[in-house]
């Protein structure tokens, strides 16, 4: 499943073109977001459409040199379990 990433000056989503899957972020510090809030329709889930969409933004943190300090409690919870995120934790 490919994102579509929507920027606007202090905040952000990564979500599915069909609008069942979607992860928003804002800024917190100019090398820094925060993940907010992650949602997917009831119809994917049990499909790793959440974690994608972490890895969408965690690709997003690499690309542009900031760090994600999740606050939404999936987000959290994926980012911290896995090692390939280090890099990109807060």
């Amino acid at each position: 499943m490919e994102f579509i990433h929507d920027k606007q000056e202090k905040r952000g989503r990564f979500h599915s073109a069909d609008g069942k899957a979607e992860i928003v972020y804002s800024w917190f510090r100019e090398d820094a977001i925060i993940i907010e809030h992650t949602e997917v329709d009831q119809s994917l889930e049990g499909q790793g459409v959440g974690k994608k969409l972490v890895n969408a933004v965690a690709g997003f943190a690499r690309e542009t040199g900031i760090k994600i300090r999740p606050s939404c409690v999936f987000a959290k919870a994926v980012m911290e379990r896995g090692e390939s995120y280090k890099d990109v934790l807060y």
